[in-house]
């Protein structure tokens, strides 16, 4: 597959480049995708969640009323969790949800929604560019010439720039990453992808491990 090269004008540059058909071109694995994304959710819980059961609740500890010959229940402590004010039962606990992907699920998963973009033609190929100075105005400027400013962007460096990162940050629906970065969830969330031509075949080798 080629792809042209385009000038953050949005200009064409005359220059195609070709991309892996082993990561741009496979059939995509839905399965693939939704354990990493499954995945990348799950890390983004804190699992700080915790309440007090029969044992760590503050109370009295004597017996709340005698065994025998009330006509009720029996009751041996408030702490209770039928009482008002008693533990909890089975209340959550501090936990972590994410779990084990093998490497090589996370590589198919990521190699699959670049695949799916792809398929969409979703994926553009920008040149190398840099900002002298971080400044939104900046990177509007580069949206509005491609006609992206409404629409979910990501774009794809070889390595953290921080004047594009910066400039790019206060855009509700742009977000820029790198290479060492990217994952499946941003890559399928974005309705458009723009991939540094740099960081392209940086990007084919890691998945092609």
């Amino acid at each position: 597959m080629e792809l042209s090269v385009l000038n953050i004008k949005g200009e064409d540059t005359g220059k195609k480049v070709t991309v892996s058909e082993e990561v741009f071109g496979i059939e995509p694995s839905t399965h693939a995708i939704y354990l990493d994304v499954k995945l990348y959710l799950a890390n983004q819980r804190q699992g700080t969640h915790k309440s007090k059961e029969r044992a760590e609740v503050s109370h009295s500890t004597r017996k709340i009323k005698r065994q025998k010959g009330t006509g009720g229940a029996r009751a041996g402590s408030i702490k209770s969790p039928v009482f008002v004010g008693g533990g909890r039962i089975f209340g959550p606990r501090p936990r972590t949800y994410g779990f084990k992907l093998n490497k090589k699920v996370k590589a198919l998963a990521r190699r699959s929604a670049l695949s799916v973009k792809a398929q969409a033609n979703a994926v553009s190929v920008l040149e190398a560019f840099t900002f002298d100075a971080p400044k939104t105005k900046s990177f509007l400027n580069v949206l509005n010439s491609l006609s992206l400013v409404n629409t979910k962007t990501l774009l794809i460096l070889p390595e953290i720039d921080n004047n594009v990162y910066l400039s790019s940050r206060n855009i509700p629906k742009a977000k820029v990453t790198t290479v060492d970065s990217v994952n499946t969830y941003d890559l399928m969330n974005a309705d458009r992808l723009l991939i540094s031509e740099s960081a392209l075949s940086i990007l084919e080798t890691q998945l092609n491990k």
